[in-house]
């Protein structure tokens, strides 16, 4: 009985190293990707597809122009979609403030709107990561987006 409890406890003492270990290590090779479309009249475009596997840590999307924020981010992640928002649905719902979603809307100066996704944990994905941007308003001068992801 107390050989059987010392191989449970020392197995679990060898799990948790391993349960540690993937958090203290952090994410491997961290990179940006950019994705630029401009002008950027109605219809969907893909600034960032990424091939995994991987790790998504935070994406930033910049609205240049516009004139009804009627823009949407879209997130999708091994097939499966994440964030599918529109700029003027993150204004009305208050994702202007502090929240603990993942998603934040930045009005800077003038016409330019930045859109940020970062959760409190990284994503990880086995195959593929698209963020996309379906503009269905006239006027957007350019979308800027970036995504920070690694191993």
């Amino acid at each position: 009985m107390k050989l059987r409890l010392l191989c449970i406890l020392f197995l679990f003492a060898i799990l948790q190293g391993c349960v540690m270990n993937t958090y203290t290590k952090g994410v491997r090779e961290p990179e940006r990707t950019e994705g630029l479309q401009a002008p950027a009249p109605q219809g969907q475009y893909q600034p960032v597809t990424l091939q995994g596997p991987g790790t998504f840590i935070s994406a930033e999307i910049v609205k240049q122009g516009g004139n009804n924020d009627l823009s949407f981010i879209i997130l999708d992640i091994d097939g499966r979609n994440v964030v599918n928002l529109s700029v003027a649905e993150a204004k009305n719902t208050k994702l202007t403030q502090d929240n603990p979603y993942g998603l934040a809307l930045i009005s800077s100066t003038g016409n330019i709107k930045t859109f940020t996704i970062g959760f409190s944990t990284p994503l990880s994905y086995e195959s593929s990561l698209t963020l996309s941007v379906d503009v269905q308003e006239d006027g957007v001068d350019q979308i800027l987006a970036n995504v920070i992801h690694g191993k």
